[in-house]
């Protein structure tokens, strides 16, 4: 089978590549396509691909190419991981939102909207390109924001587009972990969006666990998203949130944490990655030794602005392994390629699973995976609270989408105005202005869409 990658010079692709080395079975993945517009950085990730690889004669042979068309054409599947703008953007998506007093990151708020308006024109191009050049191949939709975009290209490919995110699984294995279950044997009864959702139960040997978590401080405190929330919060809502939700439960002090940093998210992983690039361009550099020494930077900044906002300092070493989006990606391929049934936690379109949305939202919830494709399980309602902010979130997406579609300004001013971290028509305003000052990839706005 062939796989392409777009964003395949991004530096989490040796993610998907280890993934793939540890699968011999029949049906596999043979050719590995990258593809990216710079090429020094396909060279940079194709020298890392190469030395995972070493000694291994059954490794996927690697190619690649800054030619689109050339990655699509012949592909069983495609791995979408795009980031439009590059770390630049994100870093200026934070600096302006924050300039309002309002939230910036990467996916949430001003940030997610401003990230989006600019990630959908392009992710609905690779979709119709997919359809014309491959219209038998699936879509593991990775690229943020992951329920967003994802929405975006179902409207071109359908169910034949999938979104992954790594959240839902990580924190479904630390909680199984605490309670002394088997993650891979554990039903994680998670629902909502992609980094807006909720883990209401974890059923081991068929019994819900999680009352059980809920009920003990101490156990609450053994794991990051309970440190990070706290145990009475945790004890109110009757569930885990995905750990995004600290923004929305904490916004005041985490906007707070973020103006007071050194420096953004953004900022910080733009650094750590040029200094990544630039060292591996040197043919002397161990290239893999330099990655896995720059993952291990990252993993250990992660969402240290909200770590410091809930005063509960640095990441445990047990918290350092992320959810495995990749492993995410090679049990969807793999159950789809060979109808080996999975049930994993996908982006997919709703159809009836929420009452509370239409047929063609895009929601984040566990999926039985077939020859077929992934299908939404039945799941129940979600309670007055969640089902809420789903409903402003989503309407708020589509606010974007529209906005991409028409290239209306006053729309996308809508759709800042309506997020609950903005709630505010006048900072709507000025975010839209500076956003479109910051990025030259948002001068479609006013002049007509982008993405129709």
């Amino acid at each position: 089978m062939k796989l392409a990658i777009l964003g395949g010079g991004g530096f989490r692709v040796p993610l998907v590549y280890g993934a793939l080395l540890g699968d011999r079975a029949e049906g596999r993945v043979t050719d590995v396509v990258l593809h990216d517009l710079d090429a020094a950085r396909l060279g940079a990730i194709t020298r890392v691909l190469a030395e995972q690889a070493e000694g291994r004669a059954d490794a996927p042979a690697v190619t690649a190419t800054t030619d689109l068309d050339e990655a699509l054409r012949g592909a069983d599947f495609v791995f979408s991981a795009i980031r439009v703008g590059g770390l630049e953007g994100r870093a200026a998506d934070e600096r302006v939102a924050l300039e309002e007093g309002v939230l910036g990151q990467e996916t949430v708020g001003a940030g997610g909207i401003a990230y989006g308006l600019r990630t959908v024109p392009v992710a609905v191009d690779i979709a119709r390109r997919v359809a014309r050049l491959a219209p038998d191949a699936w879509v593991i939709n990775f690229t943020n924001p992951a329920g967003l975009v994802t929405e975006a290209m179902s409207r071109h490919l359908g169910d034949r587009v999938i979104g992954i995110c790594d959240s839902p699984v990580g924190l479904g294995r630390r909680v199984a972990q605490v309670l002394g279950g088997d993650p891979d044997e554990a039903f994680i009864d998670y629902v909502g969006l992609n980094h807006l959702g909720w883990l209401r139960g974890l059923h081991i040997r068929g019994r819900d666990e999680l009352p059980r978590l809920l009920a003990d401080h101490g156990l609450l405190a053994s794991f990051e998203q309970g440190r990070l929330f706290g145990a009475d919060w945790l004890q109110s809502l009757g569930a885990i949130p995905n750990e995004y939700l600290h923004y929305y439960y904490f916004n005041r002090d985490t906007v707070r944490a973020y103006q007071q940093a050194e420096r953004t998210r953004g900022a910080f992983l733009h650094g750590q990655q040029a200094r990544f690039y630039d060292a591996v361009r040197d043919p002397g550099t161990p290239a893999l030794k330099a990655w896995y020494d720059t993952l291990a930077e990252r993993e250990a900044a992660y969402m240290a602005e909200n770590r410091e906002a809930a005063g509960v300092g640095e990441r445990a070493e047990e918290d350092l392994e992320s959810g495995g989006y990749e492993k995410v990606a090679l049990a969807l391929m793999r159950a789809i390629a060979r109808d080996e049934r999975a049930t994993l936690i996908l982006n997919v379109r709703n159809g009836n699973t929420l009452a509370a949305l239409d047929a063609d939202a895009v929601i984040e919830v566990p999926c039985s995976v077939d020859a077929n494709g992934a299908h939404p399980m039945t799941v129940a309602p979600l309670p007055g609270h969640a089902t809420g902010l789903v409903c402003v979130v989503k309407a708020v997406e589509r606010e974007v989408l529209a906005a991409a579609d028409s290239g209306s300004v006053a729309t996308a001013v809508k759709a800042f105005a309506l997020h609950p971290l903005v709630d505010s028509v006048t900072v709507a305003r000025r975010l839209v202005a500076g956003y479109r000052e910051a990025h030259p990839g948002l001068a479609y706005l006013g002049r007509g869409g982008a993405a129709g």
